[in-house]
């Protein structure tokens, strides 16, 4: 089982990062990627990354909520990131009109930007998307045929949005949101509907913490040791084998990252 998203450089792990590498290896877990959010965020990811050789890799982008800080030098120190075997995914990027943290022309202007360079390296995108599907779609769209893949990171949309995710050929990140029985179970009943080959599973670590851990955890922090619980409850939603489904996203992540 491969966790798809692990926000690593964090300060939530400053103090023991070797370690939640570690108790990830020992829970099962068969590599992490590691998000990069801004510009300073994907050097980080990506020095993490090489302490970790064939089994953490990284995303080089710039998430909407840093949108305006998007220019020709963020542009160029991503594309100098994406020479290095670590950074195997453009992003996070993408539109998020909930928060609302830069406004949305310059959301969709540096999601654009990035779209064009991932277009430009042959690499694949990890999107954001929060409350912007229709424009989000809108942007990437003419983009699809260029790129070599996407996954909408931490999916929490709805089945129109599904069902339009899928149809642009998407691949669908789930993370522990769907363990939640206050705010997930609209994403549960969706599951089954997600092809095999196109949903990818993932902690976004330290946030978002499955409510439905037992015992519960001392600390509220999420750890990519985690995600065998959210495989299990998903495979267990989806009417599977649990450890058919570990191998499955683990395939379906390094055919995704080019990792395969």
């Amino acid at each position: 089982m491969f966790d798809i998203g692990v926000n690593l450089t964090s300060t939530q792990f400053a103090k023991d990062r070797e370690q939640v590498t570690a108790r990830a290896r020992e829970a099962g877990v068969t590599g992490m990627l590691i998000t990069g959010t801004n510009a300073l965020e994907s050097q980080q990811a990506q020095r993490l990354a090489e302490r970790h050789p064939d089994y953490c890799w990284s995303t080089a982008g710039v998430h909407p909520h840093h949108a305006s800080e998007w220019s020709a030098e963020t542009a160029n120190t991503l594309r100098r990131l994406a020479e290095s075997p670590q950074v195997v995914a453009i992003g996070e990027c993408g539109l998020d009109f909930n928060r609302n943290f830069a406004a949305h022309d310059q959301q969709e202007y540096a999601f654009d930007a990035q779209l064009a360079l991932a277009a430009e390296l042959n690499m694949p995108v990890f999107l954001h998307c929060r409350e912007a599907h229709e424009r989000l779609a809108a942007v990437l769209k003419p983009w699809l045929a260029q790129l070599p893949g996407a996954v909408v990171h931490c999916f929490t949309g709805t089945r129109q949005e599904l069902e339009s995710c899928l149809a642009m050929g998407l691949y669908i990140g789930i993370t522990g949101w769907v363990c939640d029985e206050r705010r997930g179970l609209e994403l549960r009943d969706m599951l089954p509907q997600i092809p095999a080959n196109r949903l990818l599973l993932e902690t976004d670590a330290p946030y978002l913490l499955p409510r439905d851990m037992r015992p519960r955890p001392t600390s509220r922090r999420n750890e990519p040791c985690f995600l065998p619980h959210i495989v299990q409850q998903v495979a267990h939603w989806r009417g599977e084998e649990a450890q058919t489904l570990a191998a499955r996203l683990d395939r379906n992540a390094r055919t995704l990252f080019g990792l395969a």
